[in-house]
């Protein structure tokens, strides 16, 4: 999935509109608590700033209701005021993401200069649906008038926004629609975590080992069947651990469980013969609560008071040597409740063991989300070739599932 980059166009003097992801995390006062998602845009940030354009960052935060009271607390301020401090330099802060303020904010700027869009999510045109708009002339309509509204304002777009690539957002996808034939490029970011999972899947260093954990199969039927088709072997953990378990037949107590996909869930086993591993054993124990008491169940045999919490001791030891062996891992979803100790520590065994697989050469990819939480809490972030940005994204990128986000982006 060759595209051009940010690189590729000449951007002095140009309006440059860029989608980044400043979904970040911020507490009851408003502070930011971890500006990672800014930091990991600068490099594409920097490069337009730097050849003489005039960058227009948009992004959404959070999931704002409606409520004026509680969508404040979403503004992107925050954003714009810790950009500024990283850029070392001026971040003006738009009123909103559309309208003539905005327009007119966004034709006073010079080269070097950066505007940040208020939250694109405080208008709901933002997030409907591409089948809700191809059924609805109205409410196609009505996102094509804000997405326009976004277009006119610059001559160039960029997308380094890979956590929302699986969208079909209006800022996503009918605004570089729009743009034809203006330039449409991708970011750094997008363009790093295209090259690491796109490499994975298409020419993997072998062995490939995947890890996948998790609550729910439902949630990577998908991912489970595109992936036992490339790797050589798929570690499974996480509760849909105990799904695959009950499907055979056995037991699993409190464990979490999806019953209606039992069906699905044999299926996947068949399917995935002697390169599909479930764990052999569990820790189990009545709650989850820190240092609460724990024992050892054997696959298929939780005593029906008790609730598995992470992989065992044996399956620890099992996956950890496939794991150093291989060439290629990609991981994504922890092995058990790592938030809450005891139950933290297959996964850091398997954290620990994809870095040193890593140290030894393989190529390691995290798939967002818990499994980058998990990955920062062992401190063995700087020991993975590659950490995505984008859980849901790089989860969708190796099912296999088209993103028409990019197809609107021109090929390089």
């Amino acid at each position: 999935m060759a595209k051009k980059t940010v690189a590729d166009v000449d951007v002095a003097n140009q309006r440059v509109l860029m989608r980044v992801d400043f979904n970040v995390p911020l507490d009851d006062a408003c502070n930011i608590t971890d500006d990672n998602r800014i930091q990991m845009a600068l490099p594409t940030i920097r490069s337009v700033l730097d050849r003489g354009g005039r960058l227009i960052l948009m992004s959404h935060l959070g999931r704002p209701k409606g409520d004026p009271d509680k969508d404040r607390k979403l503004s992107l301020k925050p954003c714009a005021q810790r950009l500024g401090e990283l850029l070392n330099r001026k971040v003006t802060m738009a009123p909103d993401c559309i309208g003539p303020e905005v327009a007119k904010a966004a034709g006073a700027l010079q080269n070097g200069e950066c505007l940040l869009l208020e939250n694109l999510r405080f208008h709901r045109a933002e997030q409907i649906k591409h089948k809700d708009a191809e059924a609805d002339p109205d409410t196609k309509a009505r996102k094509e008038a804000f997405a326009r509204q976004l277009a006119d304002l610059a001559d160039v777009y960029v997308n380094d926004a890979f956590g929302t690539c699986h969208r079909e957002d209006a800022s996503m996808y009918t605004v570089p629609r729009l743009m034809d034939p203006k330039p449409r490029v991708i970011g750094f970011l997008v363009e790093k975590e295209l090259r690491f999972l796109g490499e994975a899947l298409a020419d993997p260093a072998r062995p490939f080992v995947a890890i996948l954990g998790g609550a729910k199969v439902s949630d990577k039927i998908g991912v489970i069947e595109a992936l036992l088709k490339t790797v050589d072997k798929l570690l499974i953990g996480g509760a849909m651990a105990y799904t695959l378990s009950a499907s055979n037949g056995g037991k699993v107590g409190k464990s979490l469980c999806e019953r209606d996909k039992l069906e699905e869930a044999k299926r996947l086993l068949d399917m995935g013969g002697d390169k599909l591993l479930r764990p052999v054993d569990s820790v189990v124990a009545v709650d989850i609560k820190e240092g609460i008491e724990t024992q050892v169940a054997q696959r298929g045999e939780i005593p029906d008071d008790l609730e598995a919490l992470d992989i065992g001791p044996e399956t620890t030891k099992q996956y950890c040597q496939i794991i150093e062996g291989a060439k290629t891992i990609v991981w994504n979803g922890p092995m058990g409740v790592f938030e809450t100790p005891p139950f933290d520590r297959g996964t850091n065994a398997v954290a620990e063991a994809v870095a040193k697989a890593t140290d030894d050469g393989a190529v390691s990819i995290i798939g967002g989300g818990d499994s980058a939480s998990a990955i920062e809490q062992a401190g063995l972030t700087d020991r993975m070739s590659h950490i995505s940005t984008g859980g849901g994204a790089s989860l969708e990128f190796l099912e296999g599932k088209p993103f028409r986000s990019l197809e609107v982006i021109e090929d390089a």
